[in-house]
């Protein structure tokens, strides 16, 4: 006959003398899984922010219309020459259709001026300063063709 025994955890039964089955006990834990992955928490990604796409966007020797974009400058790099504007944001834009030029003057600071007291003193005896100008010589383009009204 079958005898029947429990210890702490595990519930013994005792089917012969020799013979003996054991049976776990089971218990009611739930076991909890996730629902959504982890977001992790959000970062300061400073410094990997995409680039500004400042500089030159029209080169010697192109042809441009009025109003197209010469250059895009934080800083003045390039100064506004014959038919080119200069915008709030320091962008360079052609005012009348024709051919970029690149032209590179030389600089003198008028005398008693900031850029005198403080750049030229700094500067190698006998330097020379420069400013590059971009110009927008006007001529009529060539090649191109125009839709005209038929009559």
């Amino acid at each position: 006959m079958a005898t029947l025994r429990r210890l702490s955890d595990v519930v013994v039964v005792v089917l012969a003398p020799n013979l003996v089955l054991t049976t776990p006990q089971t218990s009611l834990v739930a076991v909890r899984c996730a629902s959504k992955k982890t977001g992790g928490s959000s970062k300061n990604l400073g410094g990997r922010s995409p680039g500004k796409r400042y500089g030159f966007k029209k080169v010697e020797g192109a042809f441009v219309h009025a109003g197209n974009t010469l250059a895009t400058q934080r800083l003045i790099r390039w100064h506004p020459g014959a038919h080119v504007g200069m915008g709030r944001n320091k962008t360079l834009y052609a005012l009348e259709d024709g051919i970029v030029r690149y032209t590179k003057e030389v600089y003198i600071p008028p005398p008693r001026s900031s850029e005198s007291r403080e750049v030229i003193c700094r500067l190698p005896k006998g330097a020379i300063l420069y400013k590059t100008f971009i110009n927008v010589i006007p001529t009529t383009e060539v090649g191109s063709f125009k839709l005209v009204t038929m009559l």
